[in-house]
């Protein structure tokens, strides 16, 4: 379909879900790095998998680079289909023309619109068979205030007097064999069909007639129209005999008096496929109408078309966790993973292209990647990327800091002109201002899920420069904790809240069990949900490690 011809060449390059600075600075750097090393031939498009926190809004907001588009599921939508783009009719077709369109386009159902694509109704092939096996319905016309110009279109025909542009709206229809049968049949409004008999064609009028067909290509005599003209009566030539016109007649009512105007099935172009699969499968329907955006139509879907499904693809960056992964992930096509966290469980259909370093950050490694494929950095990029390092390695005070990060971040800095300690400072100022937050923007600003053992658990965590913000969000964190936990699927829900100047963390938590995994693994004493964790700044390095030795090997004590 044309709403999708553009998008079957985006590929789309995202971070994890409740994206942090590192996801969403990567994803737009490495969709940069991609274009521009591509040759044009695919078009990769940054995308995010949550809202922005408030650092990566100042960064984006500092270097003026855009949000990058929001996208919560990857499962294929309407819009990945190849879809049929069969244009709308005019409900005022005959029935004819309409049966002639689906035998040319080889269709067997036609949505009917008006002139600015809204869809008004749809007919089907058995509609229009079911119409003309109404044999004895000799007043369709007039119920279906069929026009002229469809009764002149359907019997090839000349009018001879009358108003082509008007329509029939009493009477039915009859063939005038003698004078003798028409006295008795015709009524005022009435059609009539008649051939090249004089005296049977001005009976017609003189009972009442008000359209007169002349079959057979009968001289129609010049008196005989005068008269009709005189009795409003419209007449109408064809070469057809009477029995063809007398089948062909009825074929001139418009679709829209026969079409299905109430409870038609229609799909957006953003339905899931799975979804319109699971409609269709209860329905006897071939087609079934597509909408745009807008609302208006757009094509048409059929279970054949289901065949020609562009799966999307995708690039991911900083994760490799499936529980972190935007949703519908295993209905996508991965192409590329880069990341700088241990292996997760996210299974491909296929082999990609995975590169996974030891760094503090995934930025870092992208930094590499534009060395190594000697693609030129700019300012904005530039800044992207230091601000994704700095704020992952925590200015270089995180574990999980190399000295790569440290070179990369040196060098980015003097490409996009920031002196790192001034800038770090007005990054991690903006990111804890608290201003207008609430607890529940906190927990979820940067927060993972983790699947060890039987155990599902989520971390949150803040980093904070001000002893006041610190105190601040340890209060609004943990009294909203245990309500978090009840609308949580996980079965416990941690906060890591960060010192940077004491590069320690007070560690808050809820759920069953938590309070003795905590203590447990760490070797300290925690009361009411909280704890005190020295040296711990690292979610990934420092916190989970213990966390899940513990639960894998409960009986053995932890390092």
């Amino acid at each position: 379909m044309n709403t999708n011809q553009a998008e079957q060449r985006i590929i789309r390059v995202i971070g994890h879900k409740n994206p942090d600075t590192d996801s969403i600075c990567s994803a737009i750097s490495y969709a940069y790095l991609k274009n521009q090393a591509g040759g044009g031939r695919e078009h990769y498009e940054p995308r995010r998998a949550g809202e922005i926190s408030r650092e990566t809004a100042f960064v984006l907001n500092h270097f003026g680079e855009d949000v990058p588009r929001l996208s919560v599921d990857m499962r294929p939508i309407i819009a990945d289909i190849d879809i049929r783009l069969e244009e709308g009719v005019d409900g005022q077709m005959s029935t004819r023309a309409a049966w002639q369109r689906m035998n040319e386009r080889n269709i067997s159902t036609l949505c009917v619109t008006d002139r600015n694509q809204n869809l008004l109704g749809l007919i089907s092939l058995r509609d229009i068979a079911n119409a003309n096996m109404e044999l004895f319905d000799t007043g369709v016309l007039a119920k279906a205030k069929t026009s002229y110009k469809n009764l002149l279109e359907v019997l090839d025909g000349e009018m001879l007097s009358g108003d082509a542009d008007g329509f029939i709206t009493t009477g039915h229809i009859h063939i005038g064999t003698s004078p003798e049968a028409m006295e008795a049949l015709v009524r005022d409004g009435d059609l009539v069909m008649v051939t090249n008999r004089y005296e049977a064609q001005m009976c017609a009028i003189d009972y009442g007639a008000k359209c007169l067909v002349v079959c057979t290509g009968a001289s129609v005599p010049a008196l005989l129209i005068k008269r009709a003209e005189a009795a409003g009566c419209a007449v109408i030539k064809t070469q057809y005999d009477t029995y063809a016109a007398a089948r062909l007649v009825s074929m001139a009512a418009p679709i829209e008096h026969f079409m299905l105007k109430k409870d038609v099935v229609t799909f957006n172009i953003s339905t899931p496929v799975e979804e319109a699969r699971k409609v269709m499968a209860n329905l006897h329907h071939r087609y079934f109408p597509i909408l745009d955006a807008e609302g208006r139509y757009c094509g048409m879907l059929s279970r054949r078309n289901m065949m020609n499904m562009h799966r999307k693809r995708v690039i991911l960056v900083d994760h490799n966790e499936e529980s972190q992964a935007v949703d519908g992930l295993e209905e996508a096509e991965i192409l590329e993973i880069i990341d700088h966290h241990r292996l997760g469980t996210l299974e491909t259909s296929g082999p990609v292209y995975f590169r996974n370093e030891p760094v503090g950050c995934t930025a870092t490694i992208i930094y590499a990647m534009f060395q190594e494929q000697h693609v030129e950095i700019p300012k904005g990029i530039a800044g992207l990327l230091l601000s994704a390092i700095l704020s992952d390695t925590l200015k270089f005070h995180s574990p999980t800091c190399t000295s790569l990060d440290r070179a990369a971040a040196e060098a980015l800095a003097g490409i996009c002109g920031e002196d790192i300690e001034r800038y770090a400072t007005k990054m991690f100022e903006a990111g804890e201002d608290l201003t207008g937050r609430t607890a529940e923007d906190l927990l979820y600003t940067d927060f993972k899920e983790f699947a060890i053992g039987d155990l599902s658990l989520s971390v949150g965590q803040g980093f904070f420069l001000s002893e006041t913000n610190y105190e601040r969000a340890r209060e609004l964190i943990r009294a909203y904790l245990p309500e978090a936990l009840s609308h949580s699927s996980s079965d416990m829900v941690f906060y890591m809240l960060t010192s940077i100047p004491k590069q320690s963390t007070c560690l808050l938590f809820a759920g069953k069990g938590a309070e003795e995994l905590v203590s447990g693994a760490f070797h300290i004493r925690t009361e009411g949900g909280m704890g005190m964790l020295p040296g711990v700044v690292s979610r990934k390095k420092q916190f989970i490690p213990p966390i899940r030795e513990r639960i894998l090997n409960p009986d053995q004590e932890s390092a």
